[in-house]
C-alpha cells in the first residue's frame, strides 16, 4: 500500500483548514485523513458538519481527479449523511471508491471513519471539463 502525500501544498480552502493526506489504493479505491484541531469544532465541542462536508469534497474530489486520469473535475453533486462525531484530536479517515467514470461524467462514495466508527457518509458525481491546473 502506498504512504499518504500531502495533497494541500497550495495556498487555498484545505490548506487553510488544516490541509489532508491522501493515497491511492488501487484503481477505484482511494484514502485520506486529517487530523481534527481547535478550529474544526462547532459551539457544542464536536466537529463542524461543514468541515466534514470540505473534506469530502476534497478527499473525493482528489480520488474522482486520479480516476479521471488526472483531468479537472468539478463537482455536480454531493449527498451527505451525518451519523456520527468526532471531536478536537481524533483523527478521520475517508475512504472513497469511484463507481463510474464516463466521458464526461465521474460517480464515487465515500465513507468518513473516527476511532473505527462511520461518522458519515456521502455520494456524489463529478463533472469532467477541458480545464487543466495551471
Amino acid at each position: 500500500m502506498k504512504k499518504f502525500e500531502n495533497i494541500s501544498t497550495k495556498p487555498g480552502f484545505m490548506k487553510h483548514n488544516g490541509g489532508l493526506l491522501f493515497r491511492v489504493i488501487n484503481k477505484n479505491k482511494y484514502q485520506f485523513k486529517t487530523r481534527v484541531k481547535k478550529i474544526h469544532l462547532n459551539r457544542a465541542g464536536i466537529t463542524h458538519g461543514g468541515f466534514l462536508a470540505g473534506i469530502i469534497d476534497a478527499g473525493s474530489g482528489t480520488a474522482v481527479h486520479r480516476a479521471a486520469g488526472k483531468q479537472v473535475c468539478v463537482t455536480i453533486s454531493l449527498d451527505i449523511k451525518f451519523i456520527g462525531s468526532s471531536g478536537i484530536g481524533d483523527e478521520i479517515v475517508g475512504d472513497v471508491e469511484i463507481q463510474k467514470v464516463t466521458n464526461s461524467l465521474v460517480f464515487m462514495r465515500c465513507k468518513l471513519s473516527c476511532n473505527k466508527l462511520i461518522i458519515a457518509i456521502g455520494t456524489g458525481v463529478w463533472k469532467k471539463t477541458k480545464k487543466s491546473f495551471t
